[in-house]
């Protein structure tokens, strides 16, 4: 298939004029931009407290090809695998650098060199590799360490730990050296260079990755198996659509860069150091929110990789659970009990936003939090994540700091969330902001429902405050105030009020529902973050009105910047790059918009397509232990078990007609469902 016709492939003849709109290159632990010279590694971060950021590493593999002779450019990236390619063609010589940040070995990144003869000719042919790499960080001292196995090696710690009498994290760099040109020889028609870079934390782990390299190298897999780990990682899921190739492309590249910030579904390490919404490839000092990890990862990035990969989730879940003790500490700052999960996190769970208001007020962080951990568990069944896992204390250290966080007013009867700032930080100092005393009150919820579970005495104070927690509402005009006092009209910064309904799950009537978009949808600031639009999306599709929901999805499309398909935070280019949690938002809206599918008690799923998309293929979506692919049609959806998980006889699955609103169980001897001749296949006609 040519580049041309297959849209996994993005490519063009010139570069993006804006170079942070070059495309990244990660795999969970490594994140590079091409041609840049700097890099970032998972969990190495630099600077205490507000002033912590992603270290700064250099990149020995910041090298752009040129030739002598005119030469013809092309530039793409291969979402198949991972790989960005440059080619230069010219009347001599056809010359492809090929970079990848390996999928399966995490601790590697390569390039490679391809110079292959157009002509006969008895002459050599050069070609200039021109590097911008220097062994120097403004994060990191660097010194030389003595070569190995002919690679250069550079080590050094961070200049500052993240907080007091913490530890200042080593980095190691082995590589290949590179030369200032490679040249074909006049008896070689063809011939292919590669230089492996090795980034680790410790020298044993460099140079057993370099040794791996090389091994790698001599064996002539290198290559084939990052692409054999990049097709393993794409057979587990799949999102296409048929009918409008802006939106095929969009969620291609928005699966692919998601996929890309976190780690092989082989790695064991339990090290992954979260997501931040730029990824490993952005995050310096002052840029793209410093690296740090936010709700951002657990509301917007993870519930889209939770539906086709478990053990992905779990590495969300399990980079939560290894900052409960910073988490701790930030609750007994604040003067409240349990864990107060911080605003902006890297490595401990203290709090590291540069400005204080955020980390004491914006705390739906903590709900946020347990709702991945709730997302998890229904999609899964999966206790060990709970108990050995230590999920519970998660789940139940929140749900202590949300009764000593409630005050009890007399006036009303009712449990106030005072002095907090709610996800529109336009408003700051508000009390009873309805997002985060809903998320408190389904936090508070879970945490009973899993001490039952589990058989753990659940205090009843947590069932006390869910109860009688206010979650505003206006009876007269039959909508929810986005907090006390909130004027109706007033400018909203991003999605709020609306995630009530989706993700939340609070109950409300259409009626109510219709009443908050109608309220929110206007004045909603056009240049707020790209996310937004796929949470109202998402509420018209629960009401029924595709078209609607559409237009607001393709306003999204602003915010893809340039031939690589790289999300910037604003439709003008400005804020974050490589937004994913923007990515995030827009995968939700098609994932849990046009499918309808939720998780709570079953697999319901309630799908509507707008005119423009004919066919939605979903395949790999992973629900306890089973895996499913999917294909909605305008009248019909065919689901196509692959996998079942141990021998279960019911598949806990239900469609719901739109139209009535009858729910179809879907267990094999389903009469009201055709079964294909295979038996695993099941077609429901609308």
């Amino acid at each position: 298939m040519s580049c041309e016709s297959d849209p996994y492939i993005f490519t063009t003849d010139t570069l993006p004029t804006d170079l942070r709109f070059l495309p990244p290159l990660a795999n969970g632990l490594l994140g590079w931009k091409v041609y840049n010279n700097i890099m970032h590694m998972g969990g190495v971060y630099n600077g205490e407290g507000g002033r912590c950021h992603r270290a700064d590493v250099p990149c020995p593999l910041a090298v752009k090809v040129e030739s002598e002779e005119a030469a013809q450019h092309s530039y793409s990236l291969d979402t198949h695998t991972g790989i960005f390619t440059h080619t230069l063609t010219s009347a001599s010589v056809t010359v492809s650098q090929s970079l990848y940040s390996h999928r399966y070995y995490s601790n590697l990144m390569v390039m490679e060199v391809l110079l292959v003869r157009q002509v006969t000719s008895e002459e050599p042919i050069t070609v200039k590799l021109v590097s911008s790499f220097t062994p120097q960080s403004k994060d990191i001292v660097f010194e030389s360490g003595p070569d190995y196995k002919g690679g250069r090696h550079i080590q050094g710690k961070t200049n500052s730990a993240e907080f007091p009498g913490g530890s200042c994290p080593t980095v190691h760099l082995i590589w290949t050296p590179v030369p200032s040109t490679l040249t074909l020889l006049p008896e070689q028609s063809q011939s292919r260079w590669g230089f492996v870079l090795v980034v680790a934390n410790s020298l044993d782990t460099a140079e057993a990755g370099f040794d791996e390299g090389l091994d790698l190298m001599a064996t002539g897999n290198l290559r084939p198996s990052h692409e054999k780990a990049w097709k393993e990682l794409w057979l587990q899921s799949k999102v296409e659509a048929t009918g409008s190739e802006s939106l095929g492309k969009a969620l291609i590249g928005c699966m692919f860069y998601l996929l890309s910030a976190f780690p092989s579904i082989h790695d064991t390490s339990s090290s992954f150091g979260g997501v931040s919404p730029g990824g490993l490839s952005n995050g310096g000092d002052g840029q793209d929110y410093w690296g740090h990890v936010f709700w951002d990862q657990d509301i917007w990035m993870y519930p889209g990789i939770a539906l086709f990969y478990p053990k992905l989730a779990r590495s969300v879940l399990q980079y939560r659970v290894g900052t409960i003790d910073g988490a701790k500490d930030n609750a007994q700052k604040q003067g409240y009990k349990g864990i107060k999960f911080p605003w902006e996190s890297a490595v401990s769970g203290r709090e590291v936003c540069p400005e204080d208001i955020y980390g004491q007020q914006e705390i739906h962080i903590n709900g946020d939090v347990t709702l991945a951990f709730q997302h998890y568990l229904y999609l899964t069944e999966d206790l060990s994540m709970f108990t050995q896992g230590q999920g519970s204390e998660v789940i139940y250290g929140v749900a202590d700091y949300w009764v000593s966080r409630v005050t009890w007013n007399p006036d009303d009867h009712m449990y106030h969330l005072t002095g907090v700032m709610p996800p529109d930080e336009y408003y700051y100092n508000v009390n009873n902001s309805v997002y985060t005393n809903t998320v408190a009150k389904f936090s508070l919820q879970f945490a009973v429902e899993l001490a039952a579970l589990l058989q753990h005495p659940a205090p009843k104070e947590w069932q006390e405050v869910a109860k009688h927690l206010k979650i505003p509402f206006d009876q007269e005009t039959q909508y929810h105030p986005e907090f006390d006092g909130y004027i109706k009209g007033h400018p909203v910064k991003q999605a709020d009020t609306v995630m009530l309904g989706y993700p939340l799950g609070l109950p409300m009537t259409p009626e109510v529902r219709r009443n908050d978009l109608e309220a929110y949808e206007p004045v909603t600031d056009p240049q707020g973050p790209a996310m937004t639009w796929g949470m109202f999306a998402i509420g018209w599709l629960e009401l029924g009105e595709a078209e609607k929901a559409h237009k607001l999805l393709e306003k999204c499309f602003k915010n893809i910047q340039g031939p690589f398909q790289v999300w910037s935070e604003s439709s003008d280019g400005s804020g974050a790059v490589n937004f994913l949690t923007g990515m995030g938002g827009f995968l939700q809206a098609v994932l849990f918009g046009y499918t309808g599918f939720r998780s709570k008690e079953c697999l319901a799923f309630s799908p509507l397509l707008p005119n423009d998309i004919s066919e939605l293929c979903i395949r790999g979506v992973n629900y306890l232990g089973s895996q499913m692919d999917w294909l909605l049609r305008k009248e019909e959806v065919c689901i196509i078990l692959r996998e079942q998980a141990g021998n279960a006889k019911s598949y806990d699955l239900q469609v719901v007609l739109k139209a009535s609103g009858t729910k179809l169980p879907l267990t094999p001897g389903n009469t009201q469902a055709k079964t294909c001749s295979d038996s695993r296949s099941f077609l429901f006609i609308f």
